[in-house]
């Protein structure tokens, strides 16, 4: 798979998250697919789906501000905006394994209502 082509991957995914289509984002992740945030460690897709996936009418839009793939793995940063006016900066680094992805590490970055930076709670 070109990087051109993970990075189009990549952009289809949060195309399919805004869109609200599971189906899609479940057929691009590997069976063996681990997930970890600073909520998570490693978990499976089954649990990921669990506990990560709700419906995206909360979403405004998804700003993809860079990607650059590296070899077998890609680092999307991203601005998330919020029907409710927060919105927040994350970094995830996706793995692949042929043309699925094996693996999603998220950092999150600040959170922000209205342009004024939220803290979250610790």
């Amino acid at each position: 798979m070109s990087a051109q082509h993970r990075a189009d991957a990549i952009r289809a995914i949060f195309a399919a998250y805004l869109a609200n289509d599971r189906k899609a984002v479940e057929d691009a992740l590997a069976d063996d697919f681990r997930f970890t945030s600073p909520y998570d460690d490693r978990i499976d897709k089954a649990t990921y789906f669990e506990r990560c996936w709700k419906g995206s009418d909360w979403i405004g839009r998804h700003e993809l501000e860079r990607i650059v793939v590296d070899g077998d793995a890609a680092f999307v940063t991203y601005r998330c905006v919020a029907r409710d006016g927060t919105s927040f900066r994350n970094t995830e680094v996706f793995v692949f394994a042929c043309d699925k992805v094996r693996s999603i590490d998220v950092y999150f970055g600040a959170s922000y209502r209205s342009g004024v930076f939220e803290p979250r709670p610790r």
